[in-house]
């Protein structure tokens, strides 16, 4: 099963009726468990791909399917339940409220979920086990390092058990210690939990935990290739 499928998309920027191709005649598709990194330049399309792709922006041209359904039959509040129940997003500059507790971040896309709240506690728990951060459950994220405030955020994507989460250059402010952490912890969300996984990366080393990579270039798709050397993680998380 195709969760994500881009035919023909494209995108124009238009400012003041100066118009810059940011996505021209993108074709792919990414089934249903796949890990799939993005790669490219800057100023290649990939922030506007995941834009597009995780309905924070719209489309100029061409169609995008998510869970076999276009997007353009969506009205706005399906995009807002999509969004919050069916995606789960994590960037590089965390996003997290520095005085509340590892718990109450996580706990925040479930205030908008359909999900009882009697569950949330458990559910919030077990995301932040699933990225070993359990021993930091009742500190506050100003007092976490880098690396685990973005373990943080993974798990507060992962809380509502989305089809796709959407990572964006998520170890783009660590040091490689505890980016290689992160990316791994990625990785075992995807192959022990299925979760179909979408990384936006500039970083070879990065893609190269993905099972393929799509590159793009001047906002079209220059090559999209399996992984032949893909690297594994084989070790717990580090506490």
């Amino acid at each position: 099963m195709n969760v994500i499928e881009a035919k023909n998309l494209g995108k124009v920027y238009d400012n003041e009726g100066v118009k810059t191709n940011a996505l021209r005649e993108v074709f792919f598709d990414i089934k249903k468990g796949e890990f799939v990194a993005i790669m490219g330049q800057s100023g290649s399309g990939k922030s506007t791909l995941l834009q597009i792709l995780g309905l924070l922006d719209d489309y100029t041209s061409g169609t995008y399917h998510f869970l076999g359904k276009n997007i353009k039959d969506y009205n706005q509040k399906e995009i807002a339940q999509i969004r919050n129940q069916k995606m789960g997003f994590v960037f590089q500059a965390f996003n997290l409220l520095a005085r509340e507790t590892v718990l109450n971040n996580v706990k925040l896309p479930l205030l908008y979920s359909d999900k009882p709240e009697q569950e949330w506690e458990e559910l919030a728990k077990a995301a932040v086990v699933a990225v070993g951060l359990e021993h930091r459950m009742h500190h506050e994220a100003k007092q976490l390092s880098g690396g685990e405030k973005q373990r943080v955020a993974i798990a507060r994507a992962l809380v509502n058990n989305p089809e796709v989460i959407f990572a964006d250059e998520p170890t783009g402010n660590l040091d490689s210690k505890s980016g290689q952490a992160v990316i791994e912890i990625i990785q075992k969300l995807n192959r022990e939990l299925g979760h179909t996984v979408i990384l936006i990366t500039h970083e070879t080393y990065t893609a190269e935990y993905a099972e393929r990579i799509i590159r793009l270039h001047d906002g079209q798709v220059e090559s999209d290739t399996k992984v032949n050397n893909r690297r594994i993680h084989s070790h717990d998380f580090v506490k």
